[in-house]
């Protein structure tokens, strides 16, 4: 049984999927394929069936919240969510990503894809607040059900507590009435 050449990841995607393909970025020996949102599920299934690309385990979903628009590389969106593949047979690694406005911050489950994907997209929802429509079971996964919010996004309340110092003591200790005793 022989295996397939390695096929490029960018290459292969900008043949198969013209319009998915929004942008590679290559930096420090990774590489970065953005897609479009509406186009994650084919992509995926292409990346993971395609004989010289194989990239059959997704280690990792993430989510950032970018929250200013623009910024160094001119953010198309609020939200990205990074797809973290791995090719067991090429031994090699690709991010996906794709960027969510804040309005739709949706993008379609890859559950069907890499089964995986269930906790990793349940995760995301409860702390960023990102929607993964076609998981069957999207519910609070770390916070308790009756938490309101996402306290990863950057627009959460901290809700901290001030720091005490020799200068400031009479004024923190006029909050908490019981530290004395």
């Amino acid at each position: 049984m022989s295996i397939p050449p390695a096929l490029d990841p960018a290459v292969a995607i900008k043949g198969a999927f013209a319009d998915a393909l929004q942008d590679v970025i290559e930096f420090r020996g990774e590489t970065t394929l953005v897609v479009a949102p509406e186009n994650i599920v084919a992509v995926s299934r292409y990346l993971r069936d395609t004989a010289g690309l194989v990239y059959n385990f997704l280690s990792d979903i993430s989510a950032v919240d970018y929250w200013e628009p623009g910024g160094l590389w001119q953010r198309p969106g609020r939200f990205g969510v990074s797809y973290h593949l791995l090719s067991l047979l090429y031994k090699r690694r690709l991010r996906v990503k794709v960027y969510l406005q804040d309005e739709e911050a949706a993008v379609e489950s890859v559950i069907n894809v890499w089964p995986a994907a269930n906790w990793l997209e349940r995760e995301a929802h409860d702390l960023m607040g990102i929607d993964f429509p076609g998981n069957p079971d999207l519910r609070r996964l770390m916070l308790p059900d009756d938490w309101h919010g996402h306290p990863h996004r950057r627009d959460y309340p901290l809700g901290y507590e001030t720091v005490m110092f020799s200068f400031n003591v009479e004024e923190i200790m006029k909050h908490k009435p019981k530290a004395t005793e």
